[in-house]
């Protein structure tokens, strides 16, 4: 296994304490943790881009090393403590997703907001409704939403948080996050039957969400997600700082706030405040 991601870490691992786990599906060929490593990135076919995957390898190597949490594919939502807060109020949370659902056919899909997304997803099978971005703006979606952002203020150093519903049969193919100082949080609002064809592979990782339950990954890992039963599976998206001990916490912190003038995530931005105003338009239109 690559140096980057075999940092020792003192939280035990322990599957059945993560979440439910789940079987790939037929006939699916799983490779060695070592395969999925966040060394191996999802774009690497021109010079320019080995050579900044490269400097990123260095920089993510250092940074783990730091992790307060360890360097793992899924973690145990048990060590984080704020997570039992958000699972208390899940019912909120989709008690607001029920009322914005009826207008899925009109919310965004993924590549709508960040177009970099369209290098996996071309469909409009993916759907988002945001409340919160790396510099952007959705006021109007979070006043529809109230209980649900009180919920994202218990977790800390939340970036990024949306309503992100897969269709029925979707298949999202294998990609990796773009930064290790990040880690990403799924609860589980929407689960369709049979739960285990509802499925995540993180790094050669299987698991199935629940509902009310905290899934906690790196998704700077290769993952891949399926939805292979006939219903809407929707959780709440969220991204968060990754906890690490200083001075590594203060360089993260620094790095992401910096992130908000890239220029991909600022188009985001106009995107989504664009979206969010022809969105609630329709939806007039129709109460």
């Amino acid at each position: 296994m690559h140096t980057s991601t075999s940092v020792m870490t003192s939280i035990p691992y322990s599957p059945s304490a993560v979440s439910v786990p789940a079987s790939p599906p037929r006939g699916y060929e799983v490779k060695s943790q070592s395969d999925y490593d966040r060394t191996h990135h999802t774009f690497s076919n021109t010079l320019s881009q080995k050579l900044m995957n490269g400097i990123q390898n260095i920089l993510e190597g250092i940074l783990v090393k730091f992790s307060a949490v360890g360097d793992m594919p899924v973690f145990e939502a048990k060590n984080f403590p704020w997570v039992s807060g958000v699972e208390a109020d899940w019912h909120k949370v989709r008690a607001e997703l029920d009322s914005v659902m009826k207008y899925r056919d009109a919310m965004p899909s993924f590549q709508d907001i960040i177009k970099e997304v369209a290098t996996i997803q071309q469909d409009d099978q993916w759907k988002t409704f945001f409340l919160r971005g790396v510099g952007m703006d959705c006021e109007e979606n979070a006043r529809r939403c109230p209980e649900t952002m009180k919920v994202l203020e218990k977790i800390p150093a939340c970036s990024t948080a949306f309503f992100s519903i897969l269709s029925p049969r979707k298949h999202i193919p294998h990609h990796r996050g773009p930064w290790a100082g990040v880690l990403r949080m799924h609860l589980g609002l929407q689960v369709p039957e049979p739960a285990h064809q509802c499925r995540i592979r993180v790094a050669d990782q299987f698991h199935a969400w629940q509902e009310g339950k905290c899934l906690i990954f790196d998704d700077t890992y290769n993952h891949e997600v399926w939805n292979d039963t006939d219903g809407y599976r929707v959780v709440l998206f969220v991204d968060f700082a990754r906890p690490l001990r200083w001075p590594l916490n203060v360089i993260n912190n620094w790095l992401m706030n910096l992130s908000a003038l890239a220029p991909f995530l600022r188009e985001a931005k106009g995107r989504q405040k664009a979206s969010e105003k022809k969105f609630w338009a329709l939806t007039a239109k129709d109460s």
